[in-house]
């Protein structure tokens, strides 16, 4: 969106969890993006509350006009097309007006996978039609009667609206959140948890009469399964090898070797902590993994390989009873809390870049290949004052070596229990 949008004007709206998640990956693309351009919703509660709480920070805020478009894109889909993608944007922002307008892609195969959107039969106003109705995903056979119609196109979850427009509607269609939208913003932020937890096209896009479908295909796919991840990517980011195999997507994080022999139609999912193997075609079912683990309290649900932080991430390589083993990656200009462990010991080896590092009562500066060692109770920590990542080896040995077992005295992201 940058090459039509200044920086500036694009924001992203997420949950207090994945904030720095967000923040991080953001600044290793836009080095000047600016934390206040994330909005950190009060609770999350689908898409419709999300959006709500967005429009609001931006009229207040930001002091947007009422009549200046604004785009809702999630943040997940994946456009192979991008000139004509943008064109089509610009488009719909010229042309939305008084409407509420969507971005419907042309399909290429009867997906049941994805929701559908029904255009008016009637001929094109400017560039756009007038929606019928949104219809939920269907099942094979009604997925194919959509696709022979021509009177189908795929809902891709993108909106285009100006303030004026949108908070109209939620006056006609989604009363609630006219009513919390019509208070203060302090207001509004303490009573966001009790909103329906409804996406935008329940709230809104089936009720109001006010729709409208710019229509494009520009190589679209929302990855909302592996199969589809499958579908965009030639080969999968993983060293494979595969001997009297067909169809076989392997995709791994961990670096080691895939092989596979004598089998066809497979996606390969490997990180370092767990694996997929599932059938093509059968992306849609994942979730039956996810409620298995939901009800069977499964910590490979949350427990993540790699954690990210305000100053940047870390990645388990090794746990173990006695010893855990984390590379610890720390960003330009960032520095980890001034803290203590009453547990642990700690060794950090330096493997990348330049580290300001206090242990104890010595300040030194250590460079790759130099480590020092951290007894537990010293206080301790790591700065980052170069101009690329600190990547260090952090060796940890005790008796308890949980992530609860920090005592912060110095904190600039504000960590410190009060």
């Amino acid at each position: 969106m940058r090459e039509i949008m200044p920086a500036e004007n694009i924001f992203f709206i997420t949950n207090q969890k994945n904030f720095f998640n967000v923040f991080n990956q953001i600044k290793e693309i836009e080095k000047t993006f600016s934390k206040e351009q994330i909005l950190v919703e009060p609770d999350s509660r689908n898409t419709m509350p999300a959006i709500t709480y967005a429009l609001k920070h931006l009229i207040e805020k930001v002091k947007i006009k009422p009549d200046a478009p604004v785009v809702i894109l999630p943040s997940d889909h994946y456009i192979g097309k991008k000139e004509v993608y943008l064109d089509l944007i610009k488009l719909a922002c010229a042309e939305v007006g008084t409407y509420i307008g969507t971005i419907g892609v042309t399909p290429t195969k009867p997906e049941t996978g994805y929701g559908y959107i029904r255009k008016d039969s009637g001929e094109k106003i400017g560039s756009h039609f007038r929606v019928v109705e949104f219809v939920e995903k269907p099942n094979k056979q009604t997925a194919e009667e959509y696709i022979k119609s021509g009177q189908y196109v795929w809902n891709g979850g993108m909106y285009i609206f100006t303030p004026r427009t949108f908070v109209h509607e939620m006056k006609e269609c989604a009363p609630v959140f006219y009513s919390l939208m019509s208070q203060d913003f302090d207001s509004f932020v303490s009573q966001f948890k009790n909103l329906p937890e409804e996406s935008i096209d329940v709230a809104i896009s089936e009720k109001s009469n006010n729709v409208i479908v710019f229509e494009g295909e520009f190589g679209w796919n929302d990855i909302g399964s592996f199969d589809n991840l499958a579908e965009i990517t030639s080969k999968g980011g993983a060293n494979q090898l595969n001997i009297d195999s067909k169809n076989i997507f392997v995709h791994s994080t961990s670096g080691r070797l895939v092989t596979t022999l004598g089998v066809d139609n497979l996606n390969i999912i490997e990180s370092s902590d767990s694996i997929l193997i599932q059938k093509r075609g059968s992306g849609q079912d994942v979730k039956k993994i996810v409620n298995y683990l939901k009800e069977n309290q499964c910590k490979e649900l949350d427990d993540n390989i790699v954690s990210y932080r305000p100053w940047g991430s870390y990645e388990v390589l090794l746990d173990t009873p006695v010893y855990k083993v984390k590379k610890i990656v720390v960003y330009p200009g960032a520095r980890l809390s001034l803290q203590s462990h009453l547990h642990r010991a700690e060794h950090w080896i330096i493997v990348r870049g330049l580290a300001k590092i206090i242990n104890g009562d010595k300040e030194l500066y250590l460079r790759e290949n130099e480590s020092t060692f951290i007894p537990s109770l010293a206080k301790h920590r790591l700065e980052n004052p170069g101009k690329f990542n600190v990547e260090m080896i952090e060796v940890q040995t005790g008796n308890y070596m949980e992530e609860d077992d920090i005592i912060r005295y110095d904190d600039e992201y504000d960590r410190i229990e009060k």
